[in-house]
């Protein structure tokens, strides 16, 4: 989905749900990992997660515009917009929104570019960032530590 097929569904969700205009931008925002959206209270634009589309498809998508559409019309009519909020919880009971979007599945990999050696007793770290190792000691022996940088080791990311 583009993002002026993303701006038009939303001005249409507005309409037929709120039966009130959509007037600010609707994009997709690639750094949004936790949310499936966001409404911006300063600008009222609303930013959305592309992964949670491309995994669940058009109807979860279309339940987390609800959801950020009453954000987005609550606070410009002044009135509760955040979550704790009777009047947010009745727009979203009133929409069909959902409360909370499903969670985007993570990367499952990620690269470990450089190994932490002790030249006492042989235990190796590793590590995804590059740090100084003088500034550190081995946990097993206290002994000091060698940098080498590596290239194709790889880790399973539980969460």
């Amino acid at each position: 989905m583009k993002q002026a097929e993303l701006q038009k569904l939303v001005e249409e969700i507005s309409l037929q749900y709120f039966g009130l205009p959509f007037l600010h931008k609707a994009t997709f925002n690639p750094r949004l990992r936790t949310t499936g959206g966001r409404y911006l209270t300063k600008s009222h634009h609303l930013e959305f997660n592309l992964k949670s589309y491309e995994q669940y498809g058009i109807e979860e998508l279309v339940q987390i515009i609800k959801h950020e559409l009453c954000h987005y019309h609550l606070h410009l009519q002044e009135k509760g917009y955040q979550h704790k909020d009777r009047e947010f919880k009745e727009c979203l009971k009133r929409t069909g929104g959902c409360r909370y979007s499903k969670p985007v599945a993570k990367s499952k990999e990620r690269p470990y570019r450089y190994q932490l050696v002790c030249q006492k007793c042989g235990q190796t770290y590793l590590r995804k960032y590059k740090i100084n190792p003088k500034h550190y000691r081995c946990g097993r022996c206290r002994g000091t530590l060698k940098m080498n940088q590596i290239y194709l080791t790889t880790r399973k990311n539980d969460g």
